[in-house]
């Protein structure tokens, strides 16, 4: 479901409901040339109110071709979030001009309509008439339910017919308003969208005979040639197709037809019959808005949203420069924009994939280039050093048999006194020699630092401290442990000792005892 919220005309850039089934892109080349007499970008034929605000029937937003489509394939609003709205027809031609922005928002002789639509909607709602006893209350209890759903028929009155609920009726609760991007091409550019409800390879495969065959729509004349500017995947295996059409001149010229021209003469109802055979199920331009006709769809609210929640969503617009509010009603359509967002961040993380692989090979070649360049600098090192010593040697055998001219006496005087100050102790030789101290000094110094370096997170020494002083108390435990074990084992040993000692002076006693017993025996 699309941002379908008005009724365009037959007309319209939507997509007709009983189009021809698509044909595959074999058959390109077969359509019938007859519109060609019919084609003039002078004086495009005026085909009825076509273009953005191009429907005959006032049902709110009203985006006839360039929001949505009355079937389920189609995609509205060019494709959602990622490419912008395709805001499409908004013919600047004259003669379409004097409905003042079109007919959807400025139709004043429909406000009757409207009027008893909204009073017989309120009857269903509140007090229909219909049975005339306290079944009434049952019936608008459920035509309320049915309005809250968008879907169904009220009715109310036996003489008048009931109301049709759709999900564009105030009283529908599965309704948001959502944001789009806005197109910034103007119609000079001639950019016309053209989905097709075929996959993306099949039209890659096919483009020069799609070129062909909408060459052939446009009447086959050499002076016009179509040229493709990008080809973008849909959902639902959907491929959406920017074309402009360049037209030459006698004199040599170029330009390119005008947008509105070119999707004017799409929409003439044998063209439109021709591109629903290529499989075209929706057509519009890619033209960005004049600030009155954003203004107007701004001042004025979509059928069915609150104008509260209107003025609300206007000042949470976070780009109000590059984005516009757009109604979404119903689930089909939350579930059209959520599709064609996972397209486009598939395609966004694509694209980041193929950009990540690019820096990754960029970084390659630099590394690559760096060591090259290294290796090119010392080669170049290596070479002037051996061409210096062939110039040496080049000079000497010159020079060889020639007495010693004045002006390379002067310099061998110069090299001489240049060698016995730096050989002076007090010279530069012993400046050097300090200076050779003190860069080994540092560099043993940085050696030491760069080893010491390291530091231990304030977090982590805590940590270790509190170890280290579990361990410690642990150990000091069982050191008291120790010591008690100790102290025991010596009252024992100290024990033993003890009951030793009375048992060597019992057996010494009764020793005694016997040998006075003997002697007292041998006596008597």
């Amino acid at each position: 479901m699309a941002f379908n919220f008005g009724a365009p005309s037959g007309t319209s850039g939507t997509a007709a409901a009983t189009a021809a089934p698509a044909v595959g892109f074999g058959g390109f080349g077969t359509t019938s040339t007859t519109a060609g007499s019919a084609f003039s970008f002078s004086a495009p034929a005026n085909t009825g109110t076509t273009g953005l605000f191009g429907g005959t029937q006032n049902k709110g937003f009203g985006f006839g071709t360039g929001f949505g489509t009355t079937t389920g394939s189609s995609t509205g609003l060019g494709t959602g979030l990622g490419t912008g709205l395709g805001f499409g027809g908004f013919n600047t031609q004259q003669q379409q001009q004097q409905t003042t922005l079109g007919g959807l928002f400025s139709q004043p002789t429909q406000a009757p309509t409207q009027s008893n639509q909204l009073i017989n909607t309120a009857s269903a709602l509140s007090a229909p008439t219909l049975l005339g006893d306290e079944r009434d209350a049952i019936l608008a209890k459920w035509n309320q339910l049915q309005a809250f759903w968008g879907t169904g028929k009220g009715y109310f009155n036996n003489n008048i017919p009931p109301v049709e609920f759709t999900q564009e009726n105030p009283f529908c609760r599965f309704k948001a308003v959502g944001y789009s991007c806005m197109p910034n091409n103007k119609d000079e550019d001639g950019l016309v969208v053209l989905v097709f409800n075929k996959k993306e390879t099949d039209i890659r495969s096919q483009q020069q005979q799609l070129v062909e065959s909408l060459h052939k729509v446009l009447g086959g004349n050499q002076t016009l040639t179509v040229n493709v500017e990008g080809i973008k995947t849909l959902p639902d295996d959907q491929t959406e197709v920017v074309i402009y059409v360049v037209e030459r001149s006698p004199n040599g010229t170029s330009r390119r037809v005008p947008a509105t021209t070119l999707y004017a003469h799409f929409e003439q109802t044998n063209i439109k019959t021709q591109l629903q055979q290529l499989g075209v199920t929706l057509s519009m331009t890619r033209t960005e808005l004049s600030p009155a006709q954003i203004k107007q769809l701004l001042q004025n609210p979509p059928a069915g949203v609150d104008p509260i929640i209107w003025e609300q969503a206007k000042v949470d617009n976070p780009d109000s420069e590059k984005l516009i509010p757009v109604p979404m009603v119903g689930f089909k359509e939350l579930l059209r924009r959520l599709k064609v967002q996972d397209q486009m961040t598939k395609q966004h993380q694509t694209r980041l994939d193929i950009i990540s692989e690019d820096i990754s090979e960029l970084q390659k070649n630099q590394t690559t280039t760096m060591a090259k360049i290294a290796q090119y600098k010392r080669k170049l090192m290596d070479l002037s050093h051996r061409t210096l010593q062939v110039l040496i040697k080049q000079e000497i055998q010159r020079k060889s048999g020639y007495a010693i001219q004045a002006d390379e006496e002067q310099l061998r005087v110069q090299l001489d006194t240049i060698q016995c100050e730096l050989n002076a102790p007090t010279q530069f030789k012993g400046r050097l020699n300090e200076l050779m101290s003190q860069i080994r000094m540092q560099n043993h110094f940085g050696a030491v630092k760069s080893e010491e370096r390291y530091y231990i997170d304030a977090d982590l020494l805590r940590e270790i401290k509190q170890h280290l002083k579990q361990q410690q108390e642990g150990l000091s435990h069982l050191i008291s442990i120790i010591k008690d074990d100790l102290e025991d084992i010596k009252l024992v040993e100290h024990g033993l000792n003890e009951t030793i000692h009375i048992r060597v002076l019992a057996d010494s006693r009764l020793k005694i005892l016997n040998m006075n017993r003997g002697e007292q025996k041998k006596a008597h």
